[in-house]
């Protein structure tokens, strides 16, 4: 039987008010609870192992389906990766210990300044958000090499999402283990993080050639590359711009300002 909206007023014919979009009065009781937990926890659930399962398996192939339109099973991009994100710096610094092991590490090189250990507290602190705040960066330099292929930057915010999820469950896989046994050997554990890094060009093309399967590997290759370029003088940049920042800072210090840069014995 027909009903009136309890949003709108409006005359609602099915379960769902064509104009706002209001559910049908349904009145709460114990089996609307149930269903809405059960309804609430596989649905999320669903398309959060889905999601995974499709990013593990092609994640350029996963990325273009969603902004092509496909995304009634997939769990949003951005809310994955915040996911993600923390569950990998709870495994990084609860699990592996990375921040005492890297400062073990800075301490044998005597770099363990307080400025480096205030460094690595903020980092281990805001981990998640920074991850979130690299993904409209790096978007920067994909967007700029594949423009002419036909994304917006909005759409290559959204690719770089799924590149960080991706990546982010390649380290969970295959580099904190490993981590996790060079625990007491610092120098290993920071020679064995960096040499991971040597992946991501190849777990770039991977994505984009899985995203444009279009066009040549070769043309990917130029274009990934190009981001590379990019991406190692944005660092380079952000790293002057951090080191001038944190200068100033020393030297509102005062007196104080050369113990702050220098290393503890």
């Amino acid at each position: 039987m027909a009903e009136q909206c309890t949003h709108c007023a409006l005359t609602v014919e099915g379960n769902f008010c064509s104009s706002c979009g209001q559910k049908k009065f349904k009145r709460i009781d114990r089996k609307y609870l149930w269903d809405e937990i059960q309804y609430t926890l596989l649905h999320t659930n669903k398309g959060l192992l889905f999601s995974l399962k499709k990013i593990a398996r092609n994640p350029g192939k996963t990325a273009r389906e969603f902004i092509e339109g496909d995304r009634v099973s997939h769990y949003k991009p951005i809310l994955l990766v915040f996911l993600l994100s923390g569950f990998s710096t709870f495994i990084s610094f609860k699990v592996t210990n990375m921040q005492k092991v890297m400062a073990e590490h800075f301490a044998a090189q005597k770099m363990n300044s307080p400025m480096m250990n205030d460094f690595l507290n903020f980092t281990s602190s805001y981990n998640s958000l920074l991850m979130l705040v690299y993904i409209p960066l790096f978007a920067i330099a994909t967007y700029l090499c594949f423009r002419k292929w036909g994304q917006n930057y909005y759409e290559h915010v959204v690719m770089n999402a799924y590149i960080l999820s991706f990546y982010t469950l390649l380290c969970l896989v295959f580099l904190y283990p490993p981590l996790y046994f060079l625990q007491n050997d610092s120098g290993a554990y920071f020679t064995f993080n960096q040499y991971a890094l040597l992946a991501v060009p190849l777990m770039l093309v991977w994505f984009f050639k899985g995203y444009y399967h279009e066009h040549s590997l070769k043309a990917v290759l130029l274009r990934v590359l190009g981001v590379l370029g990019i991406t190692f003088l944005g660092y380079l940049l952000i790293i002057i711009v951090v080191g001038v920042l944190m200068f100033v800072y020393a030297m509102s210090l005062g007196p104080d300002a050369l113990e702050y840069v220098k290393p503890v014995k």
